[in-house]
């Protein structure tokens, strides 16, 4: 950010970071092969609702770093409240109780620049911080988000960043899905 965006930055503008990139930089994506689904995850994946958005927690590979990050029990609870709840027609149940750092697991996908088109990632450490600290730094606020083709979601924000403005604004996803590599953008208001 410091290379790229510090020079092109003007007041009112936010930095808004992909939580992919910002999780690859803190050494949280794996190669797939590499992971290894344990008991619980290959049972878990088997009930994982197939989207053609993309590959979430529907992967063994996925299903595992969501394991790991927010532990059995709660991966174990979250499906029992989801399965209760699916038949109503109640969606959004598993993550709700799964958490962010679940909802936040990246997949492989064919649609990734490479070599990540071949890794998983866990959810980035720390991300509300790391948008505070960031901030501070290079002296604009920062948002860390979650965004796709279909709307995403804000995982932290320095001081002042409306999360609201943040997702409305991002709703078109301008840093893309595939292979535009753009771990960050500069939010900007324009004026007539």
């Amino acid at each position: 950010i410091q290379k790229y965006a510090k020079d092109y930055l003007e007041p009112g503008d936010i930095i808004f970071i992909g939580e992919r990139s910002l999780a690859s930089g803190q050494g949280r994506s794996y190669p797939k092969d590499k992971v290894k689904p344990g008991w619980l995850a290959r049972f878990l994946v088997r009930f994982v609702t197939k989207s053609p958005y993309g590959i979430g927690l529907g992967s063994p590979e996925t299903m595992q770093l969501a394991v790991e990050e927010v532990g059995g029990p709660r991966m174990i609870l979250a499906a029992f409240f989801a399965a209760i709840t699916k038949p109503f027609g109640i969606k959004g149940v598993f993550y709700k109780i799964a958490g962010p750092q679940a909802k936040a697991v990246d997949g492989a996908a064919d649609y990734v620049i490479p070599p990540y088109n071949t890794y998983v990632s866990k959810a980035p450490l720390n991300p509300q911080k790391t948008a505070e600290d960031l901030s501070k730094k290079i002296g604009f606020p920062v948002a860390i988000v979650d965004v796709c083709d279909i709307g995403g979601w804000v995982m932290g924000v320095s001081r002042g960043v409306d999360k609201k403005f943040i997702v409305k604004a991002l709703k078109d996803n301008p840093l893309g899905q595939t292979t535009e590599q753009t771990p960050f953008g500069i939010l900007r208001e324009v004026k007539d």
